[in-house]
């Protein structure tokens, strides 16, 4: 039995992110401290404090973790919220509410726990609180998308109140990364049985959970409401060190000048996405600024794979030929991007940058089109989300297919619907983007084309390719850092022959701030760090 604590731990896995270099963040969850504060009101930490207004493009979907994964929901959850494991801002896993673990062989880790933690409601966290929330994740019934982070994961034991045993069906890679994800954080066991106990009178699942959200995180959930906003109160009895803001409010301002123009009269401290021509106008303000953060994430058009014509790959690669990403970046993003090849970004670890994506070629993509039996071309729809960067994309991708014949209808979706019709695969081509929170290929890589996660998971281009499951199945299970990384170029390498997706860029993360809030940062996930964050009056 070989016991590891953090670093001497997780070597064999910090192995396989040893080339990660991260691009100014970690990964979902907030900043950790290990110093004991319990007997520390939030006051005497703060110092400073406040109430700190947000205002954000998009509404919250779901306060339940093993919900849905978009990033408005999870920066609310990760706040309220916390795991096993986090990432910090290289990427590198660190103790989370798992003081230290060990592999005590291949398929099996036993984790020791923080003691002395309690959830908002009260209830101890423990072992058993683990149990609960890892086995309602893997509960086919309940059907989470996120259940793929635990895939591997055959048994999950109490072996005493502060250690928990994971049992592997096979070794698998990404476990201590996965464990860091948001869609693994630890729900208290009260709300656990009254979402199965609401289910069991007619509701759905995470119907009484997302309503009632309650976990061990620096904030609570004070007021939801929808359309609106989601207001957040510090946890005062927050087992590590307090957070410094009395409030956090996530305001819904759809309208990207809307926000801007929030920011300027002081009605909102911070404005997200406030797009790269606003840029010069916010840095103009003589009491706010930009914060510009390199991301993890790629934005992607995606094509159905199991509607005509997209079922023949010549036609994916043909529009995938004849789009000039430059135009997008250039025209759409003022230059604010990273033009990006595949799915995954440079920081991630497999990227490969010796993969050669298809170039553009409008002739050879006409030619492309002929040879599937569209020389005259076809009509399509594309969908986008009321997201104004999204709105100009897609316009700019109706011009550039109309030049090889293509001609698309846009249509505008409200953001959950958009996410719900795409998970059902309604669409022809769709835009939306991918966040590889992990820093590792296998979230980046898995949820987007694994046959097995078609629609919420990640596949909403509905690709089912045989030797691409083989690929990513044996690239989740394989130790070996430098064979994993021969998997991850040979899956990206078939990528490119499917086309499944139309790559745009890597982003960069935009958002104007008040100079009066201190410690706010955004990772490369694009998740608010809040726990150090206050308001200097």
């Amino acid at each position: 039995m070989k016991k590891s604590r953090y670093l001497l731990l997780s070597l064999l896995f910090m192995l396989s992110l040893a080339l990660v270099a991260c691009a100014g963040d970690g990964e979902p969850e907030e900043d950790t401290s290990e110093n004991d504060s319990s007997d520390s009101s939030g006051e005497e930490a703060s110092g400073s404090g406040g109430d700190l207004v947000i205002s954000l493009p998009s509404d919250v979907v779901s306060l339940s973790p093993q919900g849905d994964n978009d990033v408005p929901s999870s920066n609310v959850r990760e706040n309220m919220f916390e795991t096993l494991t986090t990432l910090n801002e290289d990427m590198e896993v660190e103790p989370g509410l798992a003081t230290e673990w060990e592999q005590t062989d291949d398929l099996t880790w036993e984790f020791t726990l923080q003691e002395g933690v309690k959830f908002h409601d009260d209830a101890d966290f423990n072992a058993e609180a683990v149990k609960k929330t890892f086995d309602r994740l893997k509960d086919p019934d309940v059907a989470s998308p996120r259940a793929f982070l635990l895939a591997e994961v055959d048994n999950v034991e109490v072996v005493d109140d502060y250690t928990v045993r994971l049992t592997l069906t096979e070794p698998f890679a990404p476990l201590l990364a996965n464990l860091a994800h948001s869609g693994t954080s630890i729900m208290s066991p009260e709300i656990v049985d009254e979402d199965y106990a609401t289910v069991e009178d007619g509701g759905d699942y995470n119907e009484y959970i997302t309503q009632n959200p309650v976990g061990t995180g620096p904030f609570e959930l004070d007021d939801w409401t929808a359309g609106e906003s989601v207001t957040l109160t510090r946890n005062d009895d927050y087992w590590g060190e307090p957070a410094k803001l009395d409030s956090v409010q996530f305001k819904v301002v759809s309208e990207q000048s809307a926000r801007v123009a929030e920011l300027e009269s002081g009605v909102s401290h911070v404005a997200d996405q406030i797009g790269p021509n606003n840029i010069s106008r916010v840095d103009n303000l003589s009491d706010a600024s930009v914060i510009q953060e390199d991301s993890v994430s790629v934005s992607y058009i995606g094509f159905n794979t199991q509607k005509e014509p997209f079922d023949d790959p010549r036609v994916r690669q043909a529009l995938t030929m004849a789009i000039d990403k430059e135009q997008i970046i250039d025209g759409v993003m003022n230059g604010v991007g990273i033009p990006a090849i595949g799915a995954l970004a440079p920081p991630v670890f497999g990227y490969d940058d010796s993969i050669e994506g298809l170039e553009y070629d409008p002739e050879a993509a006409q030619e492309l089109l002929a040879e599937a039996g569209y020389e005259d071309g076809f009509q399509t729809t594309i969908w986008t989300n009321d997201n104004e960067q999204r709105v100009d994309t897609a316009i700019n991708l109706q011009s550039q297919l109309s030049e090889i014949g293509v001609d698309v209808e846009i249509e505008e979706l409200e953001w959950g619907a958009y996410l719900e019709r795409t998970a059902n695969g309604e669409h022809d081509m769709f835009i939306l983007g991918w966040s590889t929170v992990t820093g590792d290929a296998d979230y980046g890589l898995y949820p987007l084309f694994h046959s097995s996660q078609l629609g919420d998971p990640g596949n909403r281009a509905f690709l089912e390719d045989e030797e691409v499951d083989r690929l990513l199945d044996e690239g989740r299970v394989e130790t070996d850092p430098d064979e994993r990384l021969a998997i991850y170029s040979e899956v990206q390498e078939r990528l490119v022959d499917l086309a499944p997706m139309l790559y745009t860029h890597h982003q960069q993360y935009l958002l104007g701030v008040n100079d009066s809030v201190k410690d706010f940062t955004i990772d490369a996930q694009g998740i608010y760090q809040l726990n150090d964050a206050y308001i200097e009056e």
